[in-house]
């Protein structure tokens, strides 16, 4: 018996809520990567794993806060939380993998290709990890090509973010990054999401006899999500991170020096005073020469 699968249970209220949840990791992600990337001073491998934390979490959110609106006519739903919870390390550990490969190798071709297929894979094994946690009175079949697309969806939208991470410069370029990337992410969930049908072991009942998703998910929920905004504080306080980085530290040329200091003067780097200036050489002492004396010209030698 087929069961009658709807993942809209609640209108556009689990769509939206899933992609902002997406958007605040990725965005956070982006700049914690941005930060080590483009700031030599920063502690790189903290900055990396951070973002790797940011990004997995708000995938990981963002795929079951969408899931509090999946839900079967016909069969009561529940969810294994070891299983659930492994599915939220291996996001982790995967979009840290790919992260810290163009972290510490740029955005070579190479480095973006392996590190944006490796964090591509970690989302979709996120993904369908956590729907193999799905306890029902069933099984939960998959359409092959519909598959396949959404995993090629995660790659490609992994490569994109992690090219953005090293490669779009400023605030404003890398929120609207997020934005695509929050898009290309829930576009991936919900592809996957129409590749599911589910088969029915005889008749099971009413759906509304047991807890709803959305009551089961909602504390396995509350911890990344915390983290989420703990992460979003970081972000605020470190004004690398909102601003970018500034003009006058760039080496691109004179015209991105600091306004008043002129092109031959060592330039500060992020962080030193605002009056700071190198300490000047002493001035050699100035040696007086005087001009070899000539002689005037006698009358007789002309």
């Amino acid at each position: 018996m087929q069961g009658t699968v709807d993942s809209f249970s609640y209108g556009l209220v689990t769509p939206v809520a899933a992609y902002i949840m997406a958007c605040l990791g990725g965005a956070l992600g982006l700049r914690c990567t941005t930060r080590s990337v483009r700031n030599r001073r920063s502690f790189k491998p903290g900055w990396l794993a951070l973002g790797a934390i940011a990004i997995g979490s708000g995938i990981w959110t963002m795929h079951f806060i969408a899931m509090m609106g999946f839900s079967v006519a016909e069969a009561p739903i529940a969810y294994h939380k070891p299983t659930t919870f492994a599915s939220l390390a291996v996001a982790i550990v995967m979009v840290g993998i790919g992260i810290f490969i163009v972290g510490y190798r740029g955005a070579t071709p190479m480095a973006l290709v392996t590190g944006g297929t490796i964090t591509g894979l970690g989302v979709a094994t996120m993904h369908y990890l956590g729907m193999a946690g799905i306890r029902l009175q069933g099984r939960v079949e998959y359409d092959t090509l519909t598959v396949a697309l959404s995993v090629l969806i995660a790659v490609v939208a992994a490569t994109a973010a992690l090219w953005a991470a090293v490669s779009v410069h400023g605030f404003l370029a890398s929120l609207g990054a997020s934005l695509v990337m929050g898009i290309a992410v829930s576009g991936m969930h919900y592809t996957g999401m129409a590749a599911v049908s589910v088969h029915l072991h005889g008749l099971t009942g009413s759906a509304g006899e047991a807890d709803s998703p959305a009551t089961l998910l909602a504390p396995m929920l509350i911890g990344p999500a915390v983290f989420l905004l703990l992460a979003a504080v970081v972000v605020m306080f470190d004004p690398l991170l909102v601003m970018g980085e500034p003009d006058w530290q760039r080496s691109d040329g004179a015209k991105n020096l600091r306004p008043g200091v002129p092109a031959h003067r060592p330039q500060p780097s992020y962080g030193d005073p605002a009056g700071w200036a190198p300490a000047r050489p002493p001035r050699r002492a100035a040696v007086h020469r005087e001009a070899p004396h000539r002689e005037s010209p006698r009358s007789s030698d002309w």
